[in-house]
């Protein structure tokens, strides 16, 4: 699979209407579009950061869909941020049973890797990683997203409850060091989000 990812930032005033029609408004447009799978709408009301995730079965798709929606896109971000940061990444784990709602967080780390080990890293988080990730109480759901081209990663984890992200802090970073000294990869950063709706994708 494939993911479309924007990040936005702006005025935390703006962010819950703004949120509220890409996660009801945008959720319908996406949903038209051949070879969507998925969607995920993140939101720090503190700080005022938007983060939207689409998933695509395949790069057609992404690609298209990024045609087909790109003005009514910018018109429904306008009210929050007219600029955003837009990238296309693979899908290399994708873990989410179910689909999980408003009271459900979100933690991404950010990592740099040379493009070289973006093998090595996918093979180590599976067998290093993610067994342990999955078993942290509260866990709803993890991905790993590569871009091959750039020597970039995320990883993306979900939890039931806001107790839960904040109990599983000490676990996932003993299981983050570990993963990154044998993989060689840098984390670049650490970020933590409420959840409007993230919907189950199918494994990879």
């Amino acid at each position: 699979m494939y993911v479309r990812t924007i990040y936005m930032t702006g005025d935390p005033a703006q962010l819950d209407d703004v949120a509220e029609s890409v996660r009801s408004e945008g959720r319908e447009l996406l949903s038209g579009q051949r070879g969507y799978r998925g969607m995920g709408v993140f939101v720090d009301r503190t700080v005022g950061k938007l983060l939207v995730g689409s998933w695509w079965e395949d790069e057609t798709s992404r690609q298209a869909s990024e045609e087909a929606l790109r003005a009514r896109r910018t018109e429904m971000f306008a009210p929050f941020s007219r600029t955003g940061a837009i990238d296309n990444w693979e899908a290399a784990v994708a873990r989410r049973r179910e689909d999980v709602g408003p009271g459900a967080t979100f933690r991404l780390a950010r990592l740099d890797v040379e493009p070289a080990g973006i093998d090595r890293l996918v093979t180590t988080f599976r067998e290093t990683a993610l067994p342990k990730v999955e078993a942290i109480p509260g866990m709803k759901g993890v991905s790993l997203l590569v871009d091959r081209a750039h020597g970039r990663a995320a990883v993306g984890t979900l939890y039931a409850d806001r107790a839960a992200l904040d109990a599983s802090r000490s676990t996932v970073a003993a299981i983050r060091d570990e993963a990154t000294a044998k993989a060689g990869v840098v984390t670049r950063s650490l970020e933590e989000f409420d959840v409007l709706v993230a919907t189950a994708v199918p494994h990879t």
